[in-house]
């Protein structure tokens, strides 16, 4: 007799036309849009930075980040505060994203292998994907997607390095 998987919860959000959901676990906060600070020669993905409770946040564009066109800031867009990066090494990052949805509690049995072709993100940031009634929901592996060293190597000018700490403007 097979044992059936505890479920797993996931927060859904839209970005565009399609429906993304990433771990619950990951989750601290969703936020209203507000108005943000730019930050020079941050690559475009890089929405700005703003002040949470004392600590200065990055706000990654979610849409660009995933090689689509910026996101126009619209009445539902929010800013989704999750915890990013390695063990020891963990950082607040903020997701900009059109609208969120709802939390969604799935089994191993509800996540399908991402296609192997046919969508538009890199392999390495699909966890999986899930069908809902109104399609697929693509389950996002945001310590990938968010990853603050490969984000940070994005934003040096060739020959530059720059740390990651720098990215998160802690010191």
């Amino acid at each position: 007799m097979t044992r059936q998987s505890e479920p797993e919860q996931y927060l859904s959000f839209q970005l565009g036309t399609d429906v993304f959901a990433c771990n619950i676990l990951q989750v601290k906060e969703i936020l209203e849009y507000h108005r943000l600070t730019s930050v020079p020669q941050m690559p475009a993905f890089v929405h700005g930075v703003m002040n949470l409770r004392g600590t200065v946040v990055p706000v990654i564009d979610l849409a660009q980040r995933c090689g689509r066109p910026a996101s126009t800031i619209l009445r539902r867009s929010c800013i989704v505060i999750l915890e990013a990066g390695q063990e020891g090494q963990r950082q607040y990052v903020g997701i900009l994203v059109d609208a969120v949805h709802e939390v969604i509690s799935l089994t191993a049995d509800d996540i399908l292998s991402a296609p192997a072709f046919g969508n538009h993100l890199r392999p390495d940031f699909i966890a999986g994907v899930t069908h809902r009634q109104h399609g697929f929901i693509m389950l996002l592996q945001m310590d990938k997607v968010l990853s603050i060293e490969e984000m940070a190597s994005l934003s040096a000018p060739a020959g530059v390095q720059i740390k990651a700490e720098s990215l998160c403007l802690m010191g």
